[in-house]
């Protein structure tokens, strides 16, 4: 359609814009509108909102204490049968010095694993409470979640347990708990 033809003296109207600008500016520019993702338009199934109970209770699932139980409690089931696996494959179970072909009895064995379950299942509970609390706090304050938070609470975690044994240690721990931090997270997402 072109424009209608202006009287003597008059200035000329603007040209049109190709639609071509019309189409970019609809699909790209300012006049472009925000579509609300609705997903029952998808043909999606639709949601009920949230009751408060439910609210209240993802809201304790994502609270940092919870998440520190969790891994204690965790870390302490899975430290345990470690432990009792590393008894039970051991063969230095019960050995005397004084007898070294003396057989163990069964009570000494049990004896044995059970106090080597209970102690990795304390360690792997301080370590997952540590690593919980610490990624937790690491979330909070950078406001985000991705694998930059296990990394830096994975050093964190591993420097503070090897600073016990050293500075060269502490730095060593640092850097072994977050390569392992990482390739876990790598790995879960």
């Amino acid at each position: 359609a072109a424009p209608p033809p202006s009287a003597p003296g008059e200035p000329a109207p603007p040209p049109q814009p190709l639609q071509y600008s019309l189409l970019l500016q609809h699909l790209v520019g300012d006049k472009r509108q925000p579509r609300v993702w609705d997903p029952a338009i998808l043909g999606g199934i639709p949601c009920p909102p949230k009751s408060e109970e439910q609210k209240m209770v993802e809201r304790v699932m994502e609270s940092c204490p919870f998440k520190a139980a969790l891994a204690c409690v965790g870390g302490f089931v899975l430290g345990g049968a470690f432990g009792i696996f590393t008894a039970g494959i051991d063969t230095n179970v019960a050995f005397d010095p004084k007898d070294p072909y003396r057989t163990p009895t069964a009570k000494e064995v049990l004896k044995d694993m059970g106090q080597r379950g209970i102690s990795y299942a304390k360690n792997f509970a301080i370590v997952g409470a540590m690593f919980s609390c610490t990624e937790c706090m690491v979330e909070s304050y950078r406001g985000k979640s991705d694998w930059k938070n296990s990394v830096i609470s994975g050093c964190i975690t591993g420097g503070a347990i090897g600073f016990r044994a050293g500075l060269k240690a502490g730095v060593i721990g640092c850097g072994g708990f977050a390569a392992f931090s990482a390739a876990v997270d790598y790995y879960l997402r």
